[in-house]
């Protein structure tokens, strides 16, 4: 009973709990919308938000708390490629004095207040620009998932 059961289980045994760990009683759709929430929580531009939000969010709406997580820790190759990207796309959405210029030299004669007033402004640029790709990702990824889920005989009951 210990490590080396669990390692020495068959190949389908071991796709067999998979598939109930990833099922728990839920639909391949609400098992698509899990995953899509999760992988769109990963890509938030702001490091170290996505697992508490995911944490949180799966608890609030009853979702499969592994799938969540699993789906948020795939996209953080995707979140740290993309932290630039938003926050141009924010800067450009929402131009402001105070993203125009902020280099190296220019951080270095800021107070601590106008610093942080700075990087709260470039987050919030970056988060609009992850929201309006967020939403709609969501919606094409539950679609995509609950197609590709339905198809897959692992995740329905003996029964069907």
């Amino acid at each position: 009973m210990g490590l080396w059961n669990k390692l020495g289980e068959h190949p389908r045994a071991t796709k067999l709990k998979t598939a109930e760990w990833l099922r728990q009683g839920t639909s391949p759709r609400r098992l698509a919308l899990t995953l899509a929430l999760g992988f769109a929580l990963g890509c938030i531009p702001l490091l170290g938000i996505p697992m508490v939000l995911c944490a949180v969010l799966a608890l609030a709406l009853r979702l499969n708390l592994p799938a969540i997580q699993a789906a948020n820790c795939a996209a953080t190759p995707l979140q740290l490629a993309l932290i630039v990207p938003f926050m141009r796309l924010g800067q450009w959405l929402m131009p402001t004095h105070s993203s125009v210029a902020f280099g190296a030299r220019t951080m270095q004669h800021l107070s601590m207040l106008r610093f942080a007033a700075c990087i709260g402004g470039m987050a919030g640029q970056a988060l609009l620009a992850w929201l309006l790709f967020a939403v709609p990702a969501v919606a094409l990824l539950t679609f995509a998932l609950t197609r590709m889920l339905q198809r897959l005989p692992a995740l329905h009951p003996a029964g069907d």
